[in-house]
């Protein structure tokens, strides 16, 4: 067990400047407070939290890191309490130790794959410090280290899976490799000792019968380096067998058709040598096809960059060649941590060469000091997932902004449709209520609810965007339904004509429409007019015989409409007037909504507003556009929604693209404004919807403009 000064010492080699005195009183507060515990091997407890921190200091982590190491679990395993770590240690400790110590207590709810999979997610998203999961697999890494003196077998084998599924690809995510094939390996002894036994002797074998090719091709390779003036470190290295178990699964090959049992790593000093490298390996070895792979020009997801190729060998056997940097080595050998260490030795960290850490982590506060680096980082990875238990603990993952509603279909559709309001953590919320990491959310249900269109505005997941849609299309084809065939029923009335089923039907068939719902649904939407199933339906109707042109009993409303209105479906002299909310322009499907006293609102077929008169099937007005050379020319207003870059000279760009195209703008408001961005909502006057999509698409290439959308109620 490493005495105090010597831990001490060993941190003070790599960060001269660490806080001496917050160690020593970590060590000798842990040390204290565990007291006489002890582990299953016999050792004192303290030797635990002892050697966690070693395997941290072999990082080269810095002075808290340390500490927490020291103190990650006493407030767990003892009577010491967070706020007197607090008062003892600092706020940044204590905030480390209060991470490492939540993430203990988190259990595997199920062994499934995706289960797995969310958990590692749920420990990155909820650990805004690096460091708490740097702690926490240093943790478990001692405990593989240490697992054969647990008696009980299953336990054994529950802590291998779970290290197996979760800690081990958790290593390699933040692209510490080193320690993640340190667990595997552990894990591996217990889950499947017999497949290790049979590996390992089939290496050993491997050794005898070529005992000095490691040697021999370290030379050959540190000769050709020579030839070429590449000054290079070069090792050889067998393959751990749980790796060389898992490519043998995956790809159902046998251990004598594995290509890398055996691979050498070259280290040079740049990326542009690592190149160079190459080029003297493949022309001095023939490379095997399909075995090369360049990480550096493009990085794994983790960051992982390194040149690997496959040649054949002096000896006829074929090789494994990894390529990289110095730098490059140490990321890829514990990853993050290895930024820690570049940051002290160069001020050039937050250089391009840096890019993969800046992707990874969220740097708050950009600090050349490195014994501050640390302090401010936070875990970027996931940062757009929130993470959620089912009252039955299953973990559920959403995107960040997600709502009750959301969780609700991510169950089962079935709970979203029938969800009437939602528990969180015990207390009940709205059902737009935002969910955060951790919470325990309990969905309420009733047969007799149905999902509301209001939730359409807050849901953010496609699930249950897609599902709620999908009843309200199924909702709104009833109710077209049902207005098709009042307006067909009245049709039918006006011109004496006996309203049948069969007449319908035979009409439906003429149409290609699948039945009788969806002819009634497509005249109710307006893509059928009434006067094409009245010829459809029935013989004797008279092509000419246009509701619009023969008299009839209509309602009072139906007075004259002006002739210089270009619509069909309307009475001469009656008032008719286009919609504020959506701007109607010439090509839309349109539909009328009688106002009373004021006469018949034009809308498009897709105006939100209309859902206001679902219930009022009396109300709506067939209508239509006259065909181009029945109408004057005129112009209509469409309106526009922008998104556009605030700089100097944007309206300007906005009017002469406008201009450009024909078209003239004819009102702008600016209701929000940032620095950055402002929105614009511009009324343009223009001949038809083909026009005013042309506007819009000249609109969206330029470069001033992020994003155009048509205002629609």
């Amino acid at each position: 067990m490493i005495r105090q000064f010597e831990l001490v010492e060993k941190v003070k080699a790599y960060d001269p400047k660490v806080d001496e005195a917050l160690l020593n009183r970590a060590y000798v507060f842990a040390m204290k407070a565990h007291g006489t515990q002890t582990r299953a091997s016999g050792d004192p407890y303290f030797s635990h939290p002892l050697e966690v921190a070693g395997i941290l200091t072999d990082m080269k982590l810095d002075g808290d890191t340390i500490a927490t190491a020291l103190l990650h679990d006493v407030v767990e395993d003892t009577v010491a309490t967070i706020p007197e770590i607090e008062e003892l240690f600092g706020p940044k400790v204590s905030e480390l130790v209060d991470g490492v110590t939540k993430l203990s207590k988190i259990e595997l709810q199920a062994e499934s794959v995706r289960q797995a999979e969310n958990f590692r997610k749920f420990l990155l998203a909820m650990s805004n410090d690096i460091r708490v999961l740097l702690v926490k697999l240093a943790d478990r890494c001692h405990n593989m280290r240490t697992l054969d003196y647990i008696k009980n077998p299953e336990k054994r084998r529950r802590i291998a899976l779970e290290t197996m599924d979760i800690y081990a690809p958790l290593a390699e995510r933040i692209g510490m490799h080193e320690l993640k094939d340190e667990l595997e390996h552990l894990a591996f002894t217990h889950l499947d000792p017999e497949a290790l036994e049979s590996i390992n002797a089939r290496l050993h074998y491997l050794v005898e019968q070529s005992p000095n090719l490691e040697k021999d091709m370290i030379a050959a390779l540190n000769k050709l380096m020579e030839q070429n003036e590449v000054t290079a470190l070069i090792s050889g290295r067998i393959k751990r067998p749980y790796s060389i178990w898992r490519k043998m699964e995956r790809q159902n090959i046998t251990f004598e058709q594995l290509s890398d049992v055996m691979a050498f790593r070259i280290k040079v000093d740049d990326i542009a040598t690592c190149y160079k490298v190459l080029g003297v390996i493949h022309q001095k070895y023939p490379m095997v096809p399909g075995r090369f792979k360049d990480y550096v020009s493009i990085p794994k997801r983790n960051f992982y960059r390194s040149i690997h190729t496959t040649v054949i060998g002096p000896h006829k056997n074929r090789l494994e060649i990894q390529i990289r940097t110095h730098e490059m080595h140490q990321e890829a050998e514990i990853g993050v941590a290895a930024h820690w260490q570049y940051k002290q030795k160069s001020e050039k960290a937050e250089g391009s060469q840096y890019r993969w850490v800046r992707e990874l982590l969220e740097i708050l506060d950009h600090t050349q000091d490195p014994e501050e680096f640390l302090e401010h980082t936070k875990l970027a990875m996931f940062q757009d997932k929130v993470f959620c238990f089912t009252p039955k603990g299953e973990l559920i993952s959403l995107p960040r902004g997600s709502t009750t509603v959301d969780f609700a279909y991510t169950v089962h559709t079935e709970v979203g449709d029938h969800c009437v309001g939602a528990k969180v953590n015990g207390r009940m919320v709205p059902l737009r209520h935002q969910l955060e990491n951790g919470d325990q959310v309990q969905i309420l249900t009733s047969k007799g609810q149905s999902p509301s269109p209001r939730w359409d505005n807050f849901v953010i997941t496609g699930k249950a965007r897609s599902a709620i849609r999908r009843h309200i299309r199924q909702q709104k084809q009833s109710e077209y339904s049902s207005l098709g065939k009042t307006l067909l029923e009245e049709a039918c009335g006006r011109f004496g004509l006996e309203f049948s089923v069969k007449a319908m039907t035979e009409a439906a068939e003429i149409l290609n429409c699948e039945d009788i719902a969806e002819l009634y649904a497509q005249v109710g939407s307006g893509i059928i007019r009434k006067d094409d199933v009245l010829r459809a339906a029935y013989a004797g109707f008279r092509e000419d015989a246009s509701s619009e042109r023969l008299p009839a009993v209509h309602h009072d409303w139906e007075d004259i409409v002006s002739s210089s209105v270009p619509i069909s479906g309307l009475r001469m002299g009656s008032a008719v007037h286009f919609a504020e909310c959506c701007h109607p322009v010439r090509g839309d499907r349109i539909v009328g909504i009688h106002i009373p006293e004021q006469g018949a609102e034009v809308h498009t077929i897709d105006c939100s507003k209309l859902t206001e008169y679902d219930d009022k099937p009396e109300l709506w007005i067939d209508l239509r556009w006259q065909d181009e050379d029945e109408a004057e020319a005129s112009f209509y207003t469409g309106r526009l929604r922008l998104e556009v870059v605030n700089e100097k000279g944007a309206l300007a760009t906005i009017a002469t693209i406008v201009s450009k195209h024909g078209g003239n703008v004819s009102n702008l408001v600016i209701p929000e404004r940032d620095p950055e961005f402002c929105i614009m909502i511009t009324d343009v006057e223009v001949r038809d919807v083909k026009h005013l999509n042309n506007i819009s698409r000249a609109l969206r290439v330029s470069r001033v403009i992020a994003r155009v959308d048509r205002v629609l109620g």
